[in-house]
């Protein structure tokens, strides 16, 4: 079981539904505006964030999935047991910097987490206003940790029912937040049973239909009809798509016999091992459409979102200026419905605006219509998270205005929840505290509809085939028909977003209407990109906190687009390096392909914009192609439209190369962005400095290392050995393994060894230690000594480093051997007839660390055909799983190997040693380095005829 709403296994739901009830109440309970709780994975070290309460998914997709090990506060409760309060942003960027510069706006925040006996599963989190000091939370503080500990302890029994199902690999549930509101409208709740067709009604629908149970007919007919019955075909449809586990996405908007508003919300309940019924909840709004109607003829736009980003909510004019009909419009996810609104320069300020109170300000240019139509969407938020109101997922009635249970999966609801009516943010107004229905968000919403589709109701999902009762929509009004078509004025549009406990309301008006405000004097610098000129001001923050975890130089150019190109809208980048006088192409995107195929390894000299913006220290700016060929003629141009920006990369008076912005379009640079941007180059070629500088200690350290390890074995007419080394790809860092077959006396010593750390000084370290145990070998002197010695050497050498080692002297004529163990991973032996075993040889501490340590020696014996296997830690120990694991694997992957007397003589073993670092031989991610060597002793050779 995986957290999976699709998984009919009962499990699911109950976990789903213990999850969905915990974040809820510590929203609630911490006096939070959002919150969620992150839970284990079937990955090791990796946390997933498992439910998300008052935040549309797709908005917070970077934070989805976490490792353990990063430096953020969910990492720390979970790794630590800790629990983390962070009252207010300026703690936040003290203590997780790298958290901050991703979510730089004014919020506290609350992380918890929970642990069930000795096990930790997640971690409960809340989202909430700041506060000055961290003391002024402490009693929210205890109530959340009461719940988390109560979580733990019902996930815990949970596990104990069904061992190692408690984990999440899925997307998020997606939920409204909990209200406190109170309702005027008036709601009922109704039970279908789809095999026998028998109706139930509680009293208050009974009332709200106006039907007494005495005169209601029983049939889901009579039902339909009494709800809306011009629309009792959809309400019939809906019904029978639900049965068969196909909940709507939406409730249904419908209308009575008097016209008035009536929302239907359908699910599915599931008890086990009884087939799915239906349950649903009827909802008259009451007085919100009169808000409505108020808002309808303000003059400027007016749209309002739930917290989960569906458009719940939108006046006439507001239609007009976002260039798309009201009935398109709401009841949509608002990037689906909008889609040139997925850009990173809004997702930022909608971000602030969920995450703060304060009101938010900001401008945004409006795609032509031909390039809204013609446009692909971008990638992001494809496949959006599921909501509460996806089938499968459980939520509270306080939710979604009807609680919802997942798919196969038992319901959560909670004694607080039956019958009881939805809450006021489901009934009335968008501009008051009462609003009608906060539908559902799209069920797994993907990209949105092709131009050619724009009036489709049908949702990504449902793309190609019949559409589904709850997508059926009704022709667009006159009035809409005109707000989708009619010009608006001007391209620039001012924004505006208040934020709510329950919504967002977003006015916007033309950008010329506003001239007089702080934004509004910034317009004429906007650029046509769509950007705001200082494109948010956390960015170069966010470059320098990502740059310091860059490496290798590839690495520095990959966080360059991933942060720099998406800040200025920037769609071309590249980078190019100085190596003896010369500019060669490091990273490039975006550029068609073998355009700068030419440029690399160009020559100082050269009159080119990136030869002089690193010769003369000055960065080059183009507004327009046409500018940049006035400057260069006869350059190449990849576009005969777009601009460019030429930046040096100079690192304390040390050219170190160039970068090149390509823009699509002309656009100006605002001397804000001259200067940031100037800024940033400066922390990219510090960021390239030292990843040069890294490259070349690393090549000396690989250099260095290949040169100390052997470059042949020792040999003996009846032991066959061979060795591999495997460096390390975490940080491209050289570890200090190493492996040795040296003579002594009339036997061979199989050395095995690792210094603590990586890099130079390590590879070092290990050098001097395989020459020391060489010299000591080759006087024959017994294991314990062999390996006292040496530590008494490592101490005397005083490097602050530890070693641990393995040796055995082995006497391949008898099959005796003596090993001594310090500190190291035990070998393994496999018989002939392929028993495998780990060898439990006792040993002392390892080398460094005390001079008085003793190091046992344990006789073994070793026959013809047996393979005895010596490795180092890091081929059998992986972050977050137990080394005895690794070892057991690497032991039955031993035991499999064929029979040597089957293979030909010199070829076996090392294709035993090929097939036990395979898998880490194609692993991308090696975090150590790994040293194997492997010895098999051969039968005596029959004496010849005398």
């Amino acid at each position: 079981m995986t957290g999976s709403v699709e998984d009919a296994h009962p499990t699911a739901g109950r976990l789903t539904a213990l999850l969905i009830d915990a974040s809820t109440e510590a929203i609630s309970a911490g006096g939070g505006h959002a919150g969620g709780v992150y839970l284990r994975s079937r990955t090791p070290g990796l946390l997933r964030l498992a439910v998300l309460s008052g935040l549309p998914g797709p908005l917070f997709r970077p934070w989805w999935r976490l490792h353990a090990d990063r430096p953020f506060p969910v990492a720390d409760a979970y790794r630590l047991g800790v629990q983390v309060v962070l009252p207010n942003a300026t703690e936040t960027m003290r203590r997780y910097p790298q958290f901050a510069a991703g979510l730089p706006f004014q919020f506290g925040s609350l992380y918890v987490p929970v642990v069930g006996g000795s096990t930790t599963y997640g971690v409960l989190t809340v989202l909430r206003p700041a506060v000055t000091d961290a003391a002024e939370v402490l009693a929210e503080h205890d109530r959340v940790v009461r719940l988390a500990q109560e979580l733990g302890a019902a996930l815990r029994g949970l596990e104990d029912a069904h061992p190692d199902q408690v984990a999440w690999d899925g997307e998020p549930v997606c939920l409204r937040p909990p209200t406190a509101s109170t309702s005027l409208g008036r709601a009922g709740r109704f039970a279908w049973d789809p095999e026998t067709a028998d109706i139930t009604l509680d009293e208050d629908l009974h009332t709200l239909l106006g039907m007494p149970p005495s005169e209601f007919p029983g049939t889901v007919e009579a039902f339909a009809e009494a709800v809306a019955p011009t629309d009792a075909h959809r309400i019939l449809a809906t019904l029978r798509d639900t049965a068969v586990g196909r909940p709507p996405a939406l409730p249904l908007y419908l209308r009575d016999e008097d016209g008035a508003l009536r929302l239907l919300d359908l699910w599915n309940a599931y008890e086990p091992p009884a087939a799915p019924a239906v349950r649903g909840v009827v909802v008259a709004p009451g007085p919100g459409p009169t808000a409505d109607s108020a808002a309808d003829l303000l003059p400027d736009g007016v749209f309002c979102v739930d917290r989960l980003g569906l458009v719940v909510y939108a006046n006439p004019r507001a239609a007009q200026l976002l260039g798309r009909p009201r009935a398109e419009l709401v009841g949509r996810d608002l990037w689906e419905a909008v889609p040139w609104l997925r850009r990173p320069d809004f997702e930022d300020h909608l971000r602030a605006a969920l995450l703060t109170p304060d009101p938010v300000h900001f401008h945004l240019v409006r795609p032509s219509a031909q390039d809204s139509a013609t446009r692909p969407p971008p990638a992001h938020g494809t496949g959006s998270p599921r909501s509460a109101g996806d089938a499968g997922s459980p939520r509270s009635a306080q939710n979604a205005g009807s609680p919802q249970s997942a798919q196969g999966a038992e319901s959560p609801l909670s004694a607080r929840d039956a019958g009881s009516p939805p809450s006021a943010q489901d009934t009335g107004s968008p501009l008051s505290s009462q609003h009608a229905g906060s539908p559902q968000s799209v069920q797994d919403a993907g990209p949105p509809p092709s131009s050619q589709h724009a009036g489709s109701p049908q949702s990504a999902r449902d793309a190609g085939s019949p559409p589904s009762a709850q997508d059926i929509r009704p022709p667009l009004s006159a009035q809409d028909a005109e707000s989708a078509q009619r010009p608006y004025d001007g391209d620039w549009l001012a924004l505006s977003v208040h934020s709510g406990p329950d919504r967002l309301t977003c006015t916007v008006r033309p950008a010329s209407r506003v001239k007089d405000s702080p934004e509004g004097q910034e317009t004429a610098e906007l650029s046509e990109t769509g950007v705001s000129p200082l494109a948010p001001l956390y960015r170069p923050i966010a470059l320098a906190i990502a740059l310091t975890e860059a490496v290798t130089a590839r690495q520095v150019s990959a966080v360059v687009m991933r942060e720099l190109l998406p800040a200025f809208g920037g769609r071309r980048l590249a980078i190019y390096l100085l190596q003896e006088r010369h500019l060669y192409l490091e990273w490039e995107t975006g550029f068609p392909k073998g355009f700068l195929s030419p440029f690399d390894g160009v020559d100082l000299g050269t009159h080119l914009p990136g030869v002089e913006t690193l010769t003369t220290g000055r960065p080059l700016f183009f507004d327009s192609m046409e500018q940049l060929t006035a400057t260069y003629p006869g350059i190449p141009l990849d576009a005969t439209e777009g601009a460019r920006a030429f930046l040096p990369l100079i690192a304390s008076g040390r050219a170190v190369g160039s970068c090149i912005l390509g823009f699509d379009r002309p656009r100006s640079f605002s001397t804000e962005e001259r200067t940031v941007l100037t800024a940033l180059a400066g922390l990219i070629a510090h960021a390239m400095e030292k990843a040069q500088r890294y490259e070349s200690e690393t090549a000396l350290a690989r250099g260095l290392q290949q040169a100390l390890l052997p470059r042949r074995l020792a040999a003996h007419p009846q032991l066959e050995t061979t060795g591999r080394y495997l460096p390390g790809t975490a940080g491209m860092e050289v570890g200090g393994d190493w492996y040795d077959v040296v003579e002594s006396g009339d036997g061979l010593a199989l050395v095995i060894g690792d210094v603590q750390g990586h890099g130079v000084q390590a590879a070092a370290t290990m050098g001097q230690l395989r020459s020391a145990v060489r010299a000591f070998a080759l006087g024959d002197r017994p294991p314990d000594e062999v390996m006292s010695s040496t530590n008494h050497l490592l101490i005397d050498l005083d490097p602050g480093l530890f070693a641990s080692c393995c040796y055995i002297r082995l006497d391949p004529a008898t099959g005796v051997a003596r090993a001594a163990r310090a500190g190291h991973p035990p070998p393994l032996l496999r018989s002939p007839d392929g028993r495998t075993r780990v060898l439990d040889l006792p040993g002392g501490v390892v080398l460094g660390v005390d001079p008085k340590a003793r190091y046992p020696v344990t006789e073994l014996q070793m026959e013809p055909g047996a393979i005895l296997a010596l490795y180092t830690d890091g081929l059998v120990e992986r972050p977050g799983s137990d080394i005895d694991e690794g070892i057991t694997a690497l032991r039955v992957a031993l035991a499999k190997a064929g029979a040597p007397a089957a293979r030909p003589v010199g070829r076996f073993l090392a294709g035993v040693a090929d097939r036990l670092t395979a898998t880490a031989r194609h692993a991308l991610d090696r975090p150590d380095d790994i040293a194997l060597l492997l010895a098999t002793r051969r039968t005596a050779p029959s004496p010849g005829p005398h």
